[in-house]
């Protein structure tokens, strides 16, 4: 079994992560309480298209596990949480860099667990936006998680 990393070290790992180092993608800030992270896209030539502008992939990339890890985290080891699904929607071209900020609230933490305690699992739905160093919508970003509590393995003893 892993042993969990603080949100001070997780971070620190992503920023290292090839996948992010190569892209430009740089973890901010994950709160220790897992309740928030930010992230930022840094615009340069490995990162921008044909048109110099955000390539689109390293967009959708800059979002894509940090509310599953936020869930994991809060919900602790007896849940299961996984993305389902994810949706990007481009509004304007980014040409600066780019931010996304993640929040889970204690409400929505304590909705999903019993969601997926009353049900055999769960999907709750987040949108991210993406937002570039003017304020600006660039693109929204919509996942949809699973959830489900883990079952207890039944132990037998032999007789």
């Amino acid at each position: 079994m892993l042993r969990q990393l603080s949100a001070k070290w997780l971070r620190r790992v992503l920023n290292l992560w090839p996948p992010y180092f190569g892209a430009r993608i740089k973890v901010i800030d994950i709160s220790e309480d897992w309740r928030y992270a930010k992230v930022l896209l840094k615009k340069s030539f490995l990162n921008t298209n044909y048109f110099g502008t955000a390539f689109g992939g390293s967009l959708f990339s800059m979002t894509d596990p940090f509310m599953t890890l936020l869930l994991t985290n809060r919900l602790g080891r007896d849940f299961i949480v996984w993305d389902k699904s994810a949706a990007i929607k481009y509004i304007k071209p980014g040409t600066t860099h780019v931010f996304a900020e993640f929040h889970l609230s204690d409400e929505q933490v304590h909705n999903i667990r019993q969601a997926a305690l009353a049900n055999e699992k769960y999907e709750p739905e987040f949108v991210v936006n993406v937002i570039d160093a003017n304020n600006e919508l660039i693109a929204r970003v919509e996942k949809k998680l699973y959830v489900k509590k883990k079952n207890k393995p039944v132990i037998r003893h032999e007789e």
